[in-house]
């Protein structure tokens, strides 16, 4: 049905018209959707003589009136008519906090309430609303429902609107749908190269302990520190990988999990032949107590793996695994580095050799996998997990720095 009286308020419907559709038309509708001032149009057209509603019980009793006029189901819409939160008339503008719909068959009263919204952007209302109902009555859902949930549809559409040039904007009938903001397979690009994250990356794969690890000129006693936070860092980024495995829904991404962990158990094997060769043994690391930084990062990812999903612990691992790997790549093939005499050359071989290469494309192709199931805020919440987690490796290479 045409609209009669818009919601700024406008008559859009001749009086010749107004009669024709209430004799002709409401007799076969099946949901009549009339704002307030076009339910009392329509009953003052039928010779009643009504007054526009000041509270809910009025309203209630108008859209009884209304019904009586022949469709079988009448929505009236409460936009004109915003409540407080007591259900009552404001006593202004700023106490105005809710917006009731009412849905009545004839017997039975159902009210659909929604949170009064000040937007400017409600052209197309009614005729989004009585669309979205008939399409949901077409999917063969039950009246009520199917009320209720256009209702919600329109409800959205004006809160998640965005102004465009002047006066009554329409609603956003988009809000339910949306597009990832990176292309298939390139999640881990579109990170990587986003404003908060490229500045916090850059820190820490670019960082001074690194630089002098690929010259040699980082002192050995603060390597040695760094050596032994490490080794016991692994042994939490194991219970980390775990944990994942508990957290995982699969048995593949069970036995992935599992995978990194004897992955880890191997790389720790190496580290302690690595540290061996400056004088560290498996009980002098051992025996070590935890620096804060370390105890920091670790209990970080637990923590987060331990509150979140499967999903938010493999992005509190990623900037290990993934920013070892990418140093690595970058300092071995840097020319400026130094190879001959560098007593540091072989951490970074390792970060290089084809099991640690291997497990971050294995890491990278799980994230890839799983970023194309995820929606926009998720995404947001992803990125958070990963530049914190980002931070706290800065910290990570800033104890070393330090010896400390």
């Amino acid at each position: 049905m045409k609209v009669m009286i818009s919601t700024s308020g406008s008559q859009l419907l001749p009086q010749n018209a107004v009669k024709a559709v209430r004799e002709h038309l409401l007799p076969y509708t099946t949901v009549l959707t009339p704002n307030i001032p076009e339910a009392v149009l329509l009953l003052r057209d039928s010779g009643v003589d009504v007054k526009e509603p000041e509270n809910l019980h009025d309203a209630i009793a108008l859209a009884k009136q209304v019904h009586k006029l022949g469709p079988r189901h009448i929505l009236l819409k409460g936009g004109h008519l915003p409540l407080n939160a007591q259900r009552e008339k404001p006593t202004s503008d700023a106490d105005a906090a809710i917006v009731i719909d009412i849905l009545y068959d004839g017997q039975t009263v159902s009210l659909v309430e929604a949170t009064f919204s000040r937007s400017k952007n409600t052209h197309g209302t009614g005729c989004s609303l009585a669309s979205a109902i008939a399409a949901n009555l077409a999917g063969e859902i039950e009246i009520t429902r199917a009320v209720r949930e256009a209702c919600r549809y329109v409800e959205a559409g004006i809160n998640t609107s965005t102004d465009l040039g002047k006066g009554n904007g329409p609603i956003n009938h988009f809000h339910s749908l949306y597009s990832l903001p990176y292309a298939p397979g390139h999640f881990i690009d579109y990170i990587l190269e986003r404003p908060d994250v490229q500045p916090v990356w850059q820190a820490f794969t670019e960082h001074e302990f690194v630089q002098k690890l690929s010259i040699g000129a980082l002192p050995v006693e603060n390597f040695k520190w760094y050596l032994v936070q490490d080794y016991l860092y692994l042994v939490n980024f194991a219970r980390s990988n775990a944990l994942a495995a508990y957290k995982s829904h699969t048995v593949d991404e069970i036995a992935m999990s599992a995978q990194i962990v004897l992955h880890i158990q191997h790389e720790m094997k190496l580290h302690l032949d690595y540290c061996a060769s400056f004088g560290l043994s498996k009980e002098d690391i051992e025996s070590s107590k935890e620096s804060l930084t370390c105890t920091a990062y670790s209990r970080y990812i637990l923590d987060i793996g331990q509150s979140g999903d499967w999903l938010a612990l493999q992005f509190a691992l990623a900037p290990c695994l993934l920013g070892y790997g990418a140093i690595a790549q970058r300092l071995f093939h840097a020319e400026e580095s130094v190879r001959e005499g560098n007593n540091y050359w072989k951490w970074i071989e390792n970060y290089v050799a084809d099991d640690y290469s291997a497990a971050v494309k294995l890491g990278s192709a799980t994230l890839e996998k799983h970023s194309r199931q995820i929606s926009p805020f998720r995404v947001e919440e992803l990125v958070q997990i990963f530049i914190r987690a980002t931070e706290l490796e800065i910290g990570f290479w800033d104890m070393g720095l330090r010896g400390e």
